[in-house]
């Protein structure tokens, strides 16, 4: 193992979105634990992967109690293959449950409604979503729902509905985290002028490096820096450059995103979509409103494998081992410590306290003996 690839496996890595959900739950029931073990628990440890954000999305060509119900059986999924794989991955309601998995060598997965199509007007639903382990949500997808546009919609230049706003409000109070991702760019500006708490972008690039609706403005990414939120970099190609698309723009995007938003709001969402879109790619076609050709990816990113090489790429444009760090994961978990599950009350009283007690890095509160030695 090389000095890059020790460095990776050493560091925190977190992925803030992945799809990988939605193809579990494709399967029987009596399949899916078997599946995700055999099949995606060797990608995540190939990959470095310490915390997998997963994904809820059920499409939005359906009814919306078509989508609840959908939306409830991925959910389910999520629970059953965290019980039934409990020797390797944990499902995570805190920082503190991201800490305990992750110190005992469990991957830590947290539950994250990518849109809120299924919960229409109806955002007392989002308590409901929260008391079943959702701790993420954006409010949409490409399309318009009740709440909010979607990035596809950028030309309406509309900004959040009352019922967005009161989603808004109730998962700032109740201490689930608000992402901007997919929504459009008014969208974004009128949440970030409404929150109280940090708003992150899980999955999203750099517009100037690619002049594209899914992606954020400077002035945006100043905004979720100055909210303390993170900005989870994307490395589907159509993001990054649709002509271009390899390994070296993936690091202008994250460059870019360090130089405006800085280093301590960066992280990685890197989306990875080659399966998911082999498999269900014949339900939506290549493209459509996303404005790029789904079928393509960056070359030696198709999945989650492929992180470590990110590491190696950050190090060789010149980034520091400490700054790779941070990149990988450890803004990541910071922010999941101080917010994750916390409400509202909860985390004013948090932020009160020293900092050197809500900003512990993971190797300051965990034994000696290294928590990847214990794999």
């Amino acid at each position: 193992m090389n000095e890059a690839e020790r460095l990776h496996h050493d560091s925190l890595v977190v992925d803030a979105h992945s799809d990988l959900l939605m193809l579990v739950s494709l399967r029987p029931e009596t399949q899916q634990s078997r599946y995700f073990r055999a099949h995606w628990i060797p990608q995540l440890r190939a990959g470095g992967i310490d915390v997998q954000c997963l994904s809820v999305f059920v499409g939005e060509d359906i009814a919306p109690e078509s989508m609840l119900r959908r939306t409830l059986r991925m959910i389910e999924c999520a629970h059953r293959i965290a019980e039934q794989n409990g020797d390797q991955v944990t499902l995570c309601l805190t920082g503190a449950d991201v800490d305990s998995a992750v110190a005992a060598g469990r991957i830590a997965l947290v539950l994250a409604l990518e849109g809120c199509d299924a919960i229409g007007v109806d955002v007392e639903l989002l308590q409901t979503m929260f008391r079943l382990g959702v701790r993420m949500a954006s409010l949409t997808h490409f399309g318009r729902n009740p709440l909010a546009d979607g990035s596809a919609e950028e030309e309406t230049h509309s900004r959040l509905t009352r019922a967005g706003l009161d989603a808004v409000t109730v998962m700032e109070r109740i201490g689930m985290l608000v992402d901007v991702s997919h929504l459009a760019g008014s969208g974004v500006d009128h949440l970030v002028r409404h929150a109280r708490r940090p708003v992150v972008a899980t999955h999203s690039s750099a517009w100037v490096q690619r002049p594209h609706h899914r992606n954020l403005t400077d002035e945006r990414l100043r905004a979720l820096a100055q909210s303390g939120g993170i900005v989870g970099v994307a490395f589907v190609a159509g993001l990054i450059d649709p002509d271009r698309p390899t390994m070296s723009r993936v690091v202008d995007h994250i460059a870019h995103v360090v130089s405006v938003a800085g280093i301590e709001h960066v992280g990685l969402g890197p989306d990875f979509v080659k399966e998911v879109h082999e498999e269900t790619l014949r339900s939506y076609g290549a493209s459509d409103d996303v404005g790029f050709d789904r079928r393509r990816f960056v070359p030696g990113l198709g999945g989650p494998e492929g992180l470590p090489k990110v590491t190696v790429a950050l190090l060789n444009h010149g980034f520091s081992a400490d700054q790779v760090r941070l990149i990988l994961g450890e803004n990541w978990v910071r922010l999941f410590r101080a917010q994750l599950g916390i409400p509202g009350d909860a985390q004013q009283e948090r932020s009160s306290m020293p900092a050197e007690a809500c900003w512990l890095r993971p190797t300051d509160n965990m034994p000696a003996t290294h928590r990847r030695d214990q794999r």
